[in-house]
């Protein structure tokens, strides 16, 4: 499963594209090859600007509506780490969540294990079934209580 554009993980998620009946274009790869590349969450702006890099004439509507198509298939999810905007990453990187400290912008991992209760929880008291997929909970660090 490698890509022409990333040599990662990517052509897994361009056949399921074309499985799925959507056309590949330069413009879709361009935003998975965007996505599958950067070690870490990537906003819009950062993609549309690698893609505008190699499609100059490429418009922002065209890599949000990508963005909102790849988040609908589950191939990317997307957490709003406190900036003003959203991130993104890819699905099959595996589920992971953040502390992210709201006074010093430290941001931590945290262990997806401490979800489960709060899972099970709100389905039996609401019947609500939560996806916790990719979660940030904003809060203060040790360092910021005091």
């Amino acid at each position: 499963m490698t890509t022409k554009a990333t040599g990662k993980q990517g052509k897994g998620a361009e056949e399921r594209l074309q499985e799925l009946g959507y056309r590949l274009t330069p413009q879709r790869s361009m935003v998975l090859s965007a996505i599958e590349g950067s070690p870490d969450h990537i906003s819009t702006e950062e993609i549309y600007e690698q893609v505008k890099a190699k499609y100059p004439n490429v418009n922002i509507s065209t890599v949000y509506r990508t963005l909102e198509l790849l988040r609908e298939l589950g191939m990317v999810t997307q957490t709003d780490l406190g900036e003003g905007r959203v991130r993104y990453h890819p699905a099959e990187r595996g589920h992971h969540h953040h502390l992210i400290c709201s006074r010093c912008g430290r941001i931590f991992e945290l262990d997806e294990s401490l979800l489960y209760p709060l899972k099970e929880a709100l389905l039996r008291e609401y019947g609500f079934m939560a996806d916790l997929r990719h979660l940030a909970i904003f809060g203060r660090c040790r360092d910021c209580q005091g």
